[in-house]
Protein backbone atom coordinates (compact mmCIF):
# COMPACT_ATOMS: atom_id res chain seq x y z
CA UNK A 1 0.00 0.00 0.00
CA UNK A 2 2.91 2.42 1.21
CA UNK A 3 4.47 1.48 -2.25
CA UNK A 4 1.42 2.90 -4.46
CA UNK A 5 0.90 5.88 -2.20
CA UNK A 6 5.03 6.77 -3.21
CA UNK A 7 4.60 5.61 -6.37
CA UNK A 8 1.45 8.45 -7.07
CA UNK A 9 3.37 10.94 -5.07
CA UNK A 10 6.61 10.57 -7.62
CA UNK A 11 4.23 10.61 -10.55
CA UNK A 12 2.25 13.74 -9.23
CA UNK A 13 5.13 15.60 -7.99
CA UNK A 14 6.84 15.42 -11.59
CA UNK A 15 3.74 17.12 -13.04
CA UNK A 16 3.28 19.70 -10.30
CA UNK A 17 6.59 21.60 -9.57
CA UNK A 18 6.85 22.64 -13.60
CA UNK A 19 2.82 23.79 -13.29
CA UNK A 20 3.41 26.05 -9.99
CA UNK A 21 6.98 26.98 -11.32
CA UNK A 22 4.72 28.10 -14.77
CA UNK A 23 1.90 29.80 -13.02
CA UNK A 24 4.35 31.83 -10.51
CA UNK A 25 6.06 33.63 -13.30
CA UNK A 26 2.48 34.24 -15.03
CA UNK A 27 1.29 35.80 -12.07
CA UNK A 28 4.65 37.72 -11.74
CA UNK A 29 4.14 38.78 -15.25
CA UNK A 30 0.62 39.49 -14.82
CA UNK A 31 1.13 41.60 -12.24
CA UNK A 32 3.96 43.59 -14.28
CA UNK A 33 1.61 43.94 -16.77
CA UNK A 34 -0.90 45.56 -14.78
CA UNK A 35 1.12 47.78 -12.76
CA UNK A 36 2.49 48.99 -15.98
CA UNK A 37 -0.83 49.58 -17.71
CA UNK A 38 -1.80 51.65 -14.46
CA UNK A 39 1.25 53.94 -14.68
CA UNK A 40 0.93 54.27 -18.39
CA UNK A 41 -3.04 55.61 -18.35
CA UNK A 42 -2.02 57.55 -14.87
CA UNK A 43 0.81 59.44 -17.13
CA UNK A 44 -2.01 59.90 -19.76
CA UNK A 45 -4.96 61.64 -17.06
CA UNK A 46 -2.10 63.69 -15.84
CA UNK A 47 -0.87 65.06 -18.73
CA UNK A 48 -4.16 66.28 -20.28
CA UNK A 49 -5.44 67.17 -17.38
CA UNK A 50 -2.34 69.70 -17.43
CA UNK A 51 -3.69 71.08 -20.50
CA UNK A 52 -6.83 72.78 -18.51
CA UNK A 53 -6.10 76.79 -18.16
CA UNK A 54 -8.85 77.79 -16.08
CA UNK A 55 -6.26 78.63 -13.12
CA UNK A 56 -4.64 81.12 -15.24
CA UNK A 57 -7.84 82.71 -16.63
CA UNK A 58 -8.90 85.78 -15.53
CA UNK A 59 -12.26 84.69 -15.16
CA UNK A 60 -11.34 82.20 -12.76
CA UNK A 61 -12.35 82.89 -8.87
CA UNK A 62 -10.71 80.59 -6.99
CA UNK A 63 -14.10 79.94 -4.99
CA UNK A 64 -15.00 76.57 -4.93
CA UNK A 65 -19.11 78.02 -4.65
CA UNK A 66 -18.11 79.70 -8.22
CA UNK A 67 -15.34 78.52 -10.42
CA UNK A 68 -15.63 80.85 -13.41
CA UNK A 69 -17.68 83.71 -14.30
CA UNK A 70 -18.49 82.97 -17.48
CA UNK A 71 -18.43 79.05 -17.73
CA UNK A 72 -19.05 77.47 -14.05
CA UNK A 73 -19.90 74.46 -15.53
CA UNK A 74 -17.08 73.59 -17.22
CA UNK A 75 -14.60 75.07 -15.21
CA UNK A 76 -11.54 72.71 -14.29
CA UNK A 77 -13.20 69.83 -16.56
CA UNK A 78 -11.69 68.54 -20.07
CA UNK A 79 -14.53 70.57 -21.81
CA UNK A 80 -12.61 73.92 -20.91
CA UNK A 81 -9.48 72.94 -22.56
CA UNK A 82 -10.49 74.67 -25.61
CA UNK A 83 -12.96 77.18 -23.95
CA UNK A 84 -13.28 80.49 -26.38
CA UNK A 85 -13.45 82.89 -23.32
CA UNK A 86 -9.95 82.06 -22.36
CA UNK A 87 -8.27 85.61 -21.08
CA UNK A 88 -4.89 84.78 -19.31
CA UNK A 89 -4.40 87.17 -16.26
CA UNK A 90 -2.30 90.18 -17.38
CA UNK A 91 -1.67 90.95 -14.03
CA UNK A 92 -1.73 88.67 -10.75
CA UNK A 93 -2.54 91.80 -8.28
CA UNK A 94 -5.56 92.23 -9.29
CA UNK A 95 -7.35 89.37 -9.20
Amino acid sequence: MSQIIYFLIHIIQQFLVPLCLISAWALIILVGWSLWSATRDSVKTAKQMHQIPCSSCQYFTDDYRLKCTVHPCIANTEEAINCLDYQAKTNAMFY
